[in-house]
């Protein structure tokens, strides 16, 4: 038996399931069975089940299927039904929004984009159904609603993209295509169209927040690894009554960096980082196009970006500044 367990030393201890609470919860909806996974086991907990959908996660799970089967059967039309075709362009396989010329319109014709707005429709519904799921099971378990809202703030950037701003701009057009070429190509033009997305304040902090977010992460799960063998993982008890695992993670980032996060604290940090990433990036998703036609105009004037373009040449020496031609 190790002294202690991390990623690398998991040891597997299997016995009756676990089934969870049964009390002031409903069981009518959850399965009566539960297995294990020697797989899974590796990375988290190896028991599997028991599941609980309810109505809301039933009505998910089927319009998201519906949704999933609108765009598979759409890219299978578009290679008329041959499988070598379909797996040799599947990554740039899309389907597409209403063209302009319709603007907010519902009477599309099917294979010009009203295809596009059904399945659009039923993604809209799972993703909410899902939401109110996750939402009401916390308040069956006692939970705080901390899962739900931070759900809720990548359905902000999901509804910004495909509903609130197509509605602001006056055109289903501007949605985002269905595929995974095409989904990138959109955002690369989206970006030329606005005149570059790099000077647009809340994608720079959207990316602040990303990119904080994966160095919190990875520094708490690194923390907690490091101090496994003294019991860090059960972190609960080191919140309630500090022992010596959290003292020595503390005493290490104040050693390294003068500051440290407790540890119940640094889950706050790091939920914040997480949620303010999709929050930042929809506000400025939503300002582009409706307040702000042309963001590197708009650094220009705000003072955000630099006051000349720089052309690089070949070598330091020749390094052109370059002036923009005086009105």
């Amino acid at each position: 038996m190790p002294s202690y367990q991390n990623i690398f030393t998991q040891v597997q201890v299997q016995g009756p399931p676990e089934m969870g609470m049964v009390e002031d919860t409903p069981l009518e909806d959850r399965t009566k069975s539960a297995g294990f996974s020697q797989l899974l086991g590796w990375f988290g907990n190896a028991q599997l089940g028991p599941v609980y959908l309810g109505p809301f996660g039933v009505v998910s799970l089927i319009t998201g299927g519906l949704w999933f089967f609108l765009v598979g059967i759409s890219f299978w039309v578009q290679v008329d039904f041959h499988p070598g075709r379909f797996f040799r362009d599947l990554f740039y396989l899309a389907l597409e929004p209403p063209a302009p010329e319709y603007g907010l319109s519902l009477a599309v014709p099917l294979w010009d984009g009203g295809l596009y707005l059904i399945a659009s429709f039923l993604l809209l519904i799972s993703v909410l159904a899902w939401w109110v799921r996750s939402y009401v099971l916390a308040a069956q378990l006692k939970m705080g609603k901390h899962v739900a809202w931070a759900f809720a703030s990548a359905i902000w950037l999901f509804l910004v993209l495909g509903l609130f701003r197509p509605i602001l701009m006056g055109s289903w057009s501007e949605a985002v295509p269905y595929g995974i070429f095409p989904h990138l190509d959109w955002t690369n033009l989206f970006s030329l169209t606005y005149g570059n997305l790099f000077y647009n304040p809340f994608h720079a902090l959207s990316i602040v927040f990303l990119y904080g977010s994966t160095l919190l992460f990875a520094m708490h799960g690194a923390t907690i690894l490091a101090v496994s063998r003294f019991g860090g993982d059960r972190e609960l008890e080191q919140i309630a009554d500090r022992g010596t695992a959290s003292e020595r993670a503390g005493l290490f980032w104040r050693w390294t960096m003068g500051f440290n996060a407790t540890m119940e604290g640094i889950h706050r940090w790091a939920w914040w980082f997480a949620v303010l990433t999709t929050l930042t990036g929809g506000i400025g998703i939503l300002l582009t196009g409706t307040v702000v036609d042309n963001w590197f105009v708009w650094a220009q004037e705000h003072g955000y970006g630099a006051a000349q373009n720089y052309v690089t040449a070949q070598t330091p020496e020749d390094f052109i500044i370059y002036q923009p031609p005086a009105e």
